[in-house]
Formats: C-alpha cells, structure tokens, sequence
C-alpha cells in the first residue's frame, strides 16, 4: 500500500517580499500570500484529502485556515517537524545572508541553530509516523523548503547536496507516493 502526498509550500510571507530569511520565526502572510492561499484551497477542494498536515509555524497555518475555512476543511494536523530550517542567530537575517553558504551548513548546524540535514531528518520522522495511520489515504501536507527537501530526499532519492544547491522554483504543488 501507500500513502499519497500532496505538498504545498506555506504561500508568499511579508517576509518573502521583503527578502527575508525567516527561518523558525512565525511569519506572516502578505496580501498577496492570502489571495494564493484561497487560490491553494480551490485547487485542492475536491483533492480527496483525508487530512492536512501543516507546520506549526504562523505563515504555515495561516495558509491551510484561509485555504480551507472551518466547515471546508479536512482533520488538520500541526507538526513541528515540518517547520523550515533553524537558522539559529540568523532567523530574520537577510536571505541572501543565509542563502549564500547553504551548502556550508549541510551537515554543520548554523549558529545557535540545526543544519540541513537535521532538518531533513525531522521530515523523515514525520513520514516514518506518517505511513501506519494514513496508509492507502491522500494526504496534504503544507511546509517549506526544508519540508520539500525532505520529500525530495526520502521519496525521491535526491542526494540532499543536489537538492540544497538546486534553486527553488515554486510551482502549485508537488506529488509524492510513500510506500509503506
């Protein structure tokens, strides 16, 4: 059997347009963000989702709510290891401040923060619980780039250097099968 993964970045942060990196900050959505997370909730409506699983973090959450309003909306599930990246002291910094020696933090965790691959792992935690529960079920799951890395490496087989020198090209969702 299997567990099919519908995963949706959080949409356009305050944070994205000003160039921020906001790391485990909550972040908000912008206007625009708002407007793509309706957007998000029409496109996936009729998805067949049986759950939603989301990061905790505010611009996360605050995409699944406006997506999909209260009587709409599939069992939702906050998960923290869906969350993007600690970027330690440089939650908030200037994107390309953290953005430039990415590959520097792979496995060498930022100050006062994790690395990539830490945040990786948090992702393949997430899918090993993910498959006895859901097993057979359509699932969404809303996140960050972390979260895509993680999708990308365990379900995909991407080496996770590849994945984090790759740029990021948003795109309206992504599809992943788990095999359980």
């Amino acid at each position: 059997m299997s567990v099919r993964i519908v995963f949706e970045t959080h949409q356009t942060s305050e944070d994205n347009e000003a160039g921020v990196a906001t790391g485990w900050l909550p972040g908000r959505l912008s206007a625009l963000g708002r407007c793509q997370a309706r957007e998000l909730g029409e496109r996936r409506r009729h998805d067949g989702l049986a759950a939603v699983f989301s990061s905790d973090l505010r611009r996360a959450v605050e995409t699944v709510e406006l997506a999909f309003p209260d009587a709409e909306r599939p069992p939702t599930l906050l998960d923290w290891r869906l969350r993007e990246c600690d970027y330690g002291e440089l939650n908030g910094a200037p994107r390309e401040r953290v953005r430039g020696p990415r590959l520097d933090h792979l496995a060498s965790p930022y100050p006062g923060g994790e690395s990539w691959q830490q945040a990786v792992e948090r992702v393949g935690r997430f899918l090993d619980d993910l498959s006895p529960r859901w097993d057979g079920a359509r699932v969404l799951v809303v996140g960050h780039v972390a979260t895509r890395l993680g999708l990308d490496h365990y379900l995909l087989g991407v080496p996770l250097d590849e994945a984090l020198a790759a740029e990021f090209d948003w795109q309206p969702g992504w599809e992943y099968v788990l095999e359980t």
